[in-house]
């Protein structure tokens, strides 16, 4: 358990700030579909593959002062800042050394990219077993609201191409 938990210090390490607690699940959810050693287990949910595990996970550790959490005020909702803590950071070099952690440039490249953007990335993954066609099909039922275009579904491809090599 306590392993789970320094991956996700890990990854706040390796990418200094996440904005956004969909960000967040998109990131997990990607990177563990991109063979990074998590193992939350996710649905498909609203904002496509969700982890109420990951979720539980977070507010322990902001709980235990390992992670800090800024909410702030946005136009009509509130927003999340997560960020490890100085106490978290202490706690990672206790129980996960420096030759396990996770892959930089895939976080950072990650955490680069919109949550809008990760949502599409991480549906497309969700639903990596059907054809291209099938997936666009889904994406415009399911994500009708976000309204993807074929470029944005064809960016989204080439990202996780260019992630897997």
């Amino acid at each position: 358990m306590l392993q789970e938990h320094a991956k996700l210090l890990a990854l706040l390490k390796e990418t200094e700030e996440i904005v956004g607690r969909k960000k967040l699940q998109k990131m997990v959810y990607i990177a563990k579909r991109l063979g990074q050693p998590f193992r939350e287990k996710y649905q498909f949910h609203m904002f496509g593959p969700y982890s109420e595990e990951l979720t539980l996970q977070i507010e322990e550790m902001c709980q235990a002062d390992f992670v800090e959490e800024l909410r702030e005020k946005k136009a009509g909702y509130y927003q999340y800042r997560y960020s490890l803590s100085s106490k978290g950071e202490q706690f990672l070099a206790a129980v996960f050394p420096e030759k396990k952690m996770l892959d930089k440039e895939l976080l950072r490249a990650l955490n680069e990219k919109s949550s809008k953007f990760l949502e599409l990335v991480s549906t497309i993954l969700y639903f990596d077993a059907l054809t291209k066609e099938e997936v666009k099909t889904k994406v415009f039922k399911l994500k009708a609201k976000q309204n993807y275009t074929e470029e944005d579904i064809e960016e989204a491809y080439t990202f996780l191409e260019k992630l897997r090599h």
